[in-house]
Formats: C-alpha cells, structure tokens, sequence
C-alpha cells in the first residue's frame, strides 16, 4: 500500500479489526520509509445486482436512485434523511438476499411496505406513481384499504 505521507510502498500491519458491523477490516499502517501511520479499510466487492424492467430490460441496482425515490415520498414530511438511507439500505440487503437479479416489482413492494409502516401520507405519494392510479377512485380505493390495516391515531381529550 502506498504511504499517502511519502508515496512509499513498504508498509507493514500493526493492527487489524473488524469495522461497518463486520462489512470491513480497519488496518493501521506504518510506513517503512517515513514512520508515519495511516488507515487503511477493506471491503469485499459486491457482486453485481440487475434489476429486470416491467419492460424485460435488466438495469444495475441503484440504490442512489431508490434513496430518490424515497426521499421524493417523504418530502415534507417529518422524516429524517438518515430514516431514507436506512429504508434503501434495508431494501437492498433484502434484495440481495434473494439472488443476483430481482424485479422491480419487488423492489417497489418492498418500498410500500416500508413507507406503510413509516407514514401513510408518504406511502399514497408512492403507491400513486408506483401503480400508476389512473383516477380518483384508484387513490380513494388505496386510502381506504390502508385506513384497513393502519391504527387510528388518539387525540388527546380537550380540556374544558
């Protein structure tokens, strides 16, 4: 490794450990030319995830782009942007868990279900471009079945 202090490629390990929940290994470095330390991490290179198009057509998995999608949803919302980072990273752990290539229908799914149990508001916004609602009745037939499966929220008793 290249000492980022001299350019010198002799180096040798003083320290090794798991990093990023065991995802990494953190090694400190010292340079055998200059003395300096430095860090140093290594990743294992994900294999590669295609995502099949209602099309047919396969696309590299995004998850930038998933981040968008959600972020887009929950836009004006009470929701922290680390929440979307975590719902697109939860997403595309799910998704690799199942093989090298899923369909965006899945991947969609699984995004409704996130946003169902996050925030209905944000989940309508999804749902309305994700199915393509071509009237109103389409959205109000949505609203209604999550009214379904989501708990009416108590308000407090007003003081007299």
């Amino acid at each position: 490794m290249r000492c980022p202090y001299c350019s010198e490629l002799d180096d040798k390990v003083v320290d090794s450990r798991l990093a990023d929940g065991g995802d990494a290994i953190r090694r400190r470095r010292e340079c055998l030319g200059c003395g300096r330390r430095f860090t140093t991490y290594e990743r294992l290179d994900p294999l590669p995830l295609q995502v099949r198009k209602r099309g047919g057509e396969l696309e590299a998995f995004d998850r930038a782009k998933l981040a968008r999608g959600i972020a887009q949803a929950v836009a004006g919302r009470p929701i922290a942007p680390v929440t979307v980072d975590a719902i697109a990273q939860e997403i595309e752990e799910q998704v690799r868990a199942a093989g090298p290539e899923v369909t965006s229908e899945t991947v969609g799914l699984a995004v409704l279900e996130h946003l169902r149990a996050l925030d209905p508001i944000s989940y309508l916004r999804f749902a309305s471009v994700y199915k393509g609602f071509e009237d109103i009745a389409e959205f109000e037939a949505e609203v209604s079945e999550l009214q379904k499966h989501t708990a009416p929220k108590r308000r407090a008793p007003a003081s007299p």
